[in-house]
């Protein structure tokens, strides 16, 4: 009996096919983008110096606990409230008038237990190692929202117009004007309000 040979699957297009295939999915698929942090590292300080002792009440501490709920100044917050909270403490200037170090330009309520300039304020993040990355990334832009709305009031009152959208606009190479004299300027305000937000190791 004559033995008969199996048929073969010609797969010679099975490669094209495949590749059509990803290409479809490549164009047709939505590739949602990452939400992060810009952050700029501290210089790096010379050995055997001394950190500056920073008193307590130039610290502003927010501990975010795993079921995402916050403590602020040891004290249970909304995030609603976060921002506000911030603005009151970096603007606080609880140096009394006639002293050295006296902040002529903050507006809060110079209360002597909170922080004396903004240049000594300090806000601190503390998270918890299961603290969810939402409410990690809201906490950074709540802090990050303070400084800025600080830094929006002094612009304008010093020049008539906004640091957040000035930098924005030089960001994005769309500024019109002399962008020397703009960044300048950036450099004034920063300086009355610098960033000082720092962060604590995760708690597991």
């Amino acid at each position: 009996m004559a033995r008969r040979n199996a048929p073969e699957i010609n797969a010679g297009s099975m490669a094209d096919i495949a590749f059509l295939l990803l290409i479809f999915f490549l164009v047709t698929t939505t590739i949602e983008k990452d939400r992060g942090l810009v952050r700029a590292l501290p210089p790096e300080q010379p050995e055997n110096v001394e950190p500056p002792i920073i008193k307590e009440k130039n610290l502003f501490v927010v501990i975010v606990n795993k079921n995402d709920e916050l403590l602020v100044e040891d004290k249970p917050m909304e995030m609603k409230d976060l921002q506000e909270a911030a603005i009151a403490f970096l603007d606080n200037g609880g140096v009394p008038k006639g002293q050295e170090g006296y902040c002529d330009y903050c507006q809060g309520e110079r209360d002597p237990s909170s922080s004396d300039f903004p240049d000594k304020a300090i806000v601190t993040v503390k998270n918890d190692r299961e603290t969810s990355y939402d409410t990690y990334i809201t906490v950074q832009n709540e802090l990050v929202g303070a400084y800025n709305s600080l830094r929006d009031r002094e612009s304008q009152r010093l020049y008539g117009w906004k640091f957040t959208e000035v930098k924005k606009a030089i960001d994005e190479g769309v500024y019109k004007g002399n962008e020397e004299s703009a960044k300048e300027k950036l450099d004034v305000i920063k300086k009355m309000y610098p960033q000082k937000l720092s962060e604590i190791d995760p708690q597991s």
